[in-house]
């Protein structure tokens, strides 16, 4: 990581990520490869991600362990109703 990367409140480790949102998990729901991890946001709401069901076990993911959504993205859309 560079010298601009963030810094995750959990370890001390540098992400380039700004985008860092706290949260525990509500739930997980495991697929054959993947399974859908909910996160319950601290500041409201909620977020879904998809991951690999080995990543789930590699960072012993379980209901009710605190996270970070971490988003990193190139884009962000706006849309009006």
């Amino acid at each position: 990581m560079g010298e601009n990367g963030t810094s995750c409140a959990v370890s001390g480790m540098k992400l380039s990520a700004r985008n860092q949102i706290p949260g525990k998990i509500k739930s997980i729901t495991e697929g054959v490869v993947t399974a859908e991890v909910v996160i319950e946001l601290d500041g409201g709401g909620e977020l879904v991600s998809v991951i690999t069901r080995k990543s789930v076990e590699s960072l012993g993911l379980a209901v009710g362990k605190r996270v970070y959504a971490v988003v990193k993205s190139t884009e962000v859309m706006v849309a009006i109703d």
